[in-house]
């Protein structure tokens, strides 16, 4: 069926408007960061002078260097735990059976529908009666078992899509499970994991909730939680503000321009890109 070109110019002009309302704001975040605190009023503005000191002064007066610290150790953590635990349960789930499989996964699905204001402060009287309030590992066990859910929903999806004919081969070559997930799904799985691994990235780098209550000390702080803490003190130097939030935001930013073909791949095409 072919578009018409009113219809493709309807939807670029659709397209192109929604682009504005999100390019806009942000274009407006990294303007006021790089202009002078002296000549920022809030409002959106192409600075006269560029002051890239901003990031700097930012960067140090806010401490994000031991904030950025603890986020990345444990964003890597979680995802890591995460996608191994995944992997294992969604081949699980998806290619073995095995007694009560179906009534054991939707028991887990539970996780993708409990908010995490719902537990909340359930999980810190546990946490705390066991000392692991205001640590990493406080951090990094709740939010991998958050993200798991999600994580084994999206592997076993993946799995029970793999070819059935490939399986056989193997299984007709000695191939036995360990071996068969790791040396044949496993790498036709590529896409897909890089998608569910950057999705939980982002989740986890960008959790607020769980490191405000559960972190009490500054060396503990991740750079959304810290971020807070620099807003608060510094609520009328919209430079300053800006730049901070640049600093919280790139990391994912970069880390998604380099692996969005995957992302996208994953997300579409799954083992069928393969």
């Amino acid at each position: 069926m072919r578009i018409s070109v009113r219809e493709k110019t309807v939807n670029y002009v659709i397209l192109s408007l929604f682009a504005l309302f999100a390019i806009i704001p942000l274009l407006g975040v990294l303007l006021s960061s790089v202009t002078p605190s002296a000549q920022n009023s809030g409002g959106f503005s192409i600075p006269t002078a560029i002051d890239l000191g901003n990031f700097g002064t930012a960067w140090t007066r806010g401490h994000f260097g031991t904030f950025m610290f603890s986020s990345v150790l444990v964003t890597v953590s979680v995802v890591v735990l995460t996608t191994v635990l995944a992997v294992f349960a969604g081949f699980a789930f998806g290619r073995l059976d095995f007694p009560g499989s179906n009534v054991l996964f939707f028991v887990m699905l539970a996780g993708l529908m409990l908010p995490a204001e719902a537990f909340i402060i359930p999980l810190y009287f546990n946490l705390r009666s066991v000392g692991l309030t205001d640590t990493y590992s406080g951090l990094i066990l709740p939010q991998t078992a958050q993200s798991l859910a999600f994580g084994i929903f999206w592997m076993r999806s993946q799995f029970r899509s793999f070819p059935g004919e490939v399986i056989e081969a193997a299984r007709l070559d000695g191939a036995r499970d360990v071996r068969l997930l790791w040396q044949v799904m496993v790498p036709a799985a590529i896409a897909p994991i890089m998608t569910m691994s950057l999705l939980i990235t982002m989740w986890t780098w960008n959790e607020f909730l769980l490191p405000l209550v559960l972190i009490t000390s500054e060396d503990h702080r991740t750079a959304p939680l810290g971020l807070a803490f620099f807003k608060g003190a510094n609520l009328t130097d919209y430079s300053l503000l800006s730049a901070a939030g640049v600093i919280v935001a790139l990391p994912i930013v970069v880390l998604y321009f380099f692996l969005q073909k995957r992302f996208i791949s994953g997300m579409l095409g799954g083992f069928a890109d393969r």
